[in-house]
């Protein structure tokens, strides 16, 4: 494919950062669709977009859409990135990639039934410093990985009406935030072979704090910390036998590392420069992956995503959180 062409579903904070990340990255947006036709208009005007949908059917209609950004609240992706998918567009979905693991495989057969690309939005992975980041690692420059840390911790609201304290819409620490230092630590370590979390609710049953430890196949640890509460260093770190690597906050956004060596010595530097939030790499690789015919992403195959959600469903359980259509 050439002149891959962009369709935006919803017009929230997620769907103006990626959009403008798209126009920094000179990427084509045909069309945005939304809910409440005003809402389309303002953010077509915003963008400059051609054509402005007041519904999401209406957009997955749109001849002159390739792919679809799905940028619904997590609780709707299930719905929404399969009715691009029957529509016969490929889909990009936002993190986390549905509500819990069944969802995910049945979006994941919808996809493959299709022959459609299904990519969830895990912006991190495709960023330059951890594209970097793999490299090092493959390097075996830090001999063998013992352990890995990350938090991901905000101060963004106690107000119960607020989509994160929302339990009908997978509100939680852990879907929103949490979902970064997983994916992390599945991109180093891979799949946990035990974990143990634990975690305080809030006024709505929502998770506001949550914390886990795993273990993994060749005996390494990994522990990662997540708040919606309150902020912390947001930094993110990976310790092996001959050196480490300190990521400095905000460690899943665009940011500098060091190389440790294990008598303290730096043995690199790396500091990314990125125009924009940086969410425009993941798109580039979308694209990529469908001027080659490809349907699947490996640097986060749809069947990781899956698998990333069944451990998120595993802390859930643990502590306790329970969405109101899974009672």
């Amino acid at each position: 494919m050439t002149g891959i062409r962009w369709g935006i579903l919803a017009t929230g904070g997620i769907a103006h950062a990626f959009t403008s990340d798209l126009r920094t990255a000179g990427l084509t947006v045909a069309a945005v669709g939304s809910r409440r036709p005003e809402a389309a208009r303002a953010f077509a005007e915003e963008f400059a977009i051609p054509h402005a949908h007041g519904s999401y059917e209406d957009l997955v209609a749109d001849p002159d859409v390739d792919i679809v950004y799905v940028a619904t609240p997590h609780g709707r992706h299930l719905e929404d990135a399969a009715l691009a998918l029957q529509a016969g567009k490929h889909v990009l979905i936002e993190k986390a990639v549905t509500l819990d693991a069944d969802e995910a495989t049945a979006l994941r057969d919808v996809a493959a039934d299709a022959g459609l690309l299904a990519m969830e939005a895990m912006w991190t992975r495709y960023l330059p410093h951890m594209v970097r980041l793999r490299e090092i690692l493959a390097e075996g420059t830090l001999g063998e990985v013992r352990t890995v840390f990350a938090d991901h911790t905000q101060r963004i609201s106690s107000d119960p009406s607020h989509r994160l304290n929302a339990l009908e819409l997978g509100g939680g620490a852990l879907l929103d935030l949490g979902i970064y230092p997983m994916s992390f630590i599945w991109d180093v370590l891979g799949a946990p072979t035990s974990l143990r979390a634990s975690g305080r609710l809030g006024e709505t049953g929502a998770d506001t704090e949550v914390a886990a430890s795993l273990t993994h196949a060749s005996g390494a640890v990994s522990s990662f910390v997540t708040s919606s509460r309150a902020a912390g260093p947001n930094i993110a770190h990976i310790v092996g036998t001959e050196a480490r690597i300190e990521i400095d906050r905000v460690w899943y956004t665009p940011t500098s590392f060091r190389v440790v060596g294990h008598d303290g010595a730096v043995l690199e530097e790396h500091r990314s420069e990125v125009e924009g939030r940086g969410m425009q790499f993941q798109a580039l690789y979308a694209e990529k992956l469908l001027s080659e015919g490809r349907t699947d992403s490996d640097v986060l195959p749809f069947s990781e995503s899956v698998a990333i959600m069944a451990s998120l469903d595993e802390i859930r359980s643990q502590i306790g959180v329970v969405y109101p259509e899974k009672r």
